[in-house]
Order: structure tokens, then sequence, then C-alpha cells
């Protein structure tokens, strides 16, 4: 049986916002095809990982999946309910804990270029001496500045940049404590990971990976208390990341925003945000090369 005309309007990626009670807040979902007749799916909410969605129902009257709670309170499934109108989709969903929000979205552009592009002049994104150019979010603010070094202290708000970008190459330095645990989300969309966690099987949730979509082909670390190097480069949603020295992950397409993403507004600008929500962190020699105009 083929796929049906509701089924294939409802298949594809889509950058979700859902009006919870303390604001808006990002999401992503992805529907494509198994078999000859059967919708399967992902599902970033606005925190925690990707998430697989087993079954996605859809007839005349909209779609419909759950998946078992990640982070969330509570211990229901998290169901959503839906319909599409052309290239918009909105409907309601229900928590784990038996919260009700609405929900509204549209597709996700493609973002890929054929070519790289070129790039223009390095900018020293931290000064080594004070805060200029960020700004502290979602938390206490717990960063300083110390013989050129920028850290948090203790766990409380993320630090981001001022200014907006669009693709760049960004290199940085950083080290945490035993345990450490941090995050540089590129455009304040895509998180890579900084983790004090074990050289064992890679997964994306160890250092180097885009959190909960792509793993390293390795994981590379000096350990915690050594200073790690990250060098990323984000081409549109094309994504190259090389920890200490080592490509550990090759031109690989993000599919969607992660977990603590600032918005869902992929096709713009964003800004770099290090992650203050976790472990304490330092980083150093944060230095960004624009795409030239």
């Amino acid at each position: 049986m083929p796929y049906t005309d509701a089924q294939k309007a409802v298949m594809g990626r889509w950058n979700l916002m859902v009006d919870l009670p303390d604001g808006a807040q990002p999401s992503w979902l992805e529907i494509t095809y198994s078999g000859h007749r059967t919708l399967v799916g992902q599902f970033v909410g606005w925190h925690g990982s990707a998430r697989p969605i087993a079954r996605v129902d859809v007839d005349e009257n909209g779609l419909r999946f759950a998946i078992p709670p990640q982070w969330e309170h509570g211990d229901a499934d998290l169901t959503v309910e839906g319909q599409v109108q052309g290239d918009r989709i909105s409907g309601t969903l229900t928590a784990p804990d038996g919260t009700r929000a609405a929900w509204s979205g549209r597709r996700a552009p493609g973002l890929r270029r054929a070519t790289v592009p070129g790039w223009g002049e390095a900018i020293q994104l931290f000064n080594g001496s004070d805060l200029s150019g960020w700004r502290v979010i979602q938390g206490p603010e717990y960063w300083q500045v110390s013989d050129g070094i920028l850290q948090n202290v203790k766990t409380g708000g993320n630090l981001v940049t001022n200014q907006h970008f669009t693709d760049f190459q960004l290199h940085l330095e950083f080290r945490y404590a035993p345990g450490g645990n941090s995050g540089v989300y590129l455009r304040g969309r895509y998180e890579v990971q900084g983790f004090d966690g074990p050289p064992a099987e890679p997964n994306s949730h160890l250092q180097g990976g885009i959190y909960g979509f792509l793993e390293p082909s390795e994981v590379v670390t000096k350990g915690a208390n050594e200073r790690n190097t990250l060098d990323i480069t984000l081409n549109e949603r094309m994504v190259t990341v090389v920890v200490n020295g080592v490509t550990v992950i090759s031109n690989q397409a993000i599919p969607g925003i992660t977990g603590g993403a600032l918005d869902s507004d992929e096709g713009a600008p964003g800004p770099i945000m290090l992650q203050g929500d976790h472990t304490p962190v330092e980083y150093r020699n944060i230095v960004i090369t624009p795409a030239a105009e």
C-alpha cells in the first residue's frame, strides 16, 4: 500500500516552538518513511537529546505519536498531535506530568551549499581581560576572567556572544575538572560536546559529538585538568569538528537543533554560546573566522 497524501504532507523536518507556561521554547521534529506504509521519526524537546519515534500515525484528522519521557517531570509518555497546512505545522502536546501546551512551526530549510565559502578576518571573541562582547543568560552570572582565562566558577547561566554569525571557523581551548561537562553551541542551536567521559565506544554525548545527533569517529581527550582544543567549521548545516588536532566529524550534516538551543530559526545567523549550566569549565583563545561576504 503506497503512502497516502496525508502521510506525504507530514514527511520532512520541522522547526518548532512550544508555548510552555514559562515562555516559548524551541523544539524539532523529523518524520520519515519506514517500509511501504509506516512513518517513523525523531523528536528534540526544549532540553535533552533527539528521541526516536517508533510510529507516527497520520489520517485525515492529522498526526499523532507518543514517546517515553526523557528529562521531563512525570512518568507518562509525551504525546503529540498536530496538523499540517502547506509548509506550516501546529498542534498540542501533553508532557509526562500532564501539562498541555500548544506548538507550531514550519519546514526546516535545507541549508546545503554547493561550495565551501571563502573566509574573512579572524575575530578574537574573548579579549582575555573581561566579558566585553558577551552576556550571561538563562541563569546566575558566575562567569569571571582571571589571568586570561574565562571560567564559570560554579553552575549558573550560559555565556553568549553579542555578535551573530552564519558560517564560520571557530577555535578555542577548554579545560574541565574530573566529571566536567560543558558544550559550545554553534549559532546558539547546535551543541558540540566538551565532556570528561571515558575514551570508550564513541557516541554523540561524548567529547566532540553533536549532542544527540552526530557521534565522533573516536573519543579524543587529554582528560580532566588538561587543555583540550576544538576547531570547528560550520558551513550551512555541514560541520567538521577537530579535537586536539584529530578530525572526529568530517563535513557531516547536522539534522536539526539540539536540546537547549536558543531558538529553532535555523536559517538565521546566531551567536556562539558556552554552556555554564552544568559544571565549571575554563575557556581561552576563542577565535572565530566568519565567512567572507
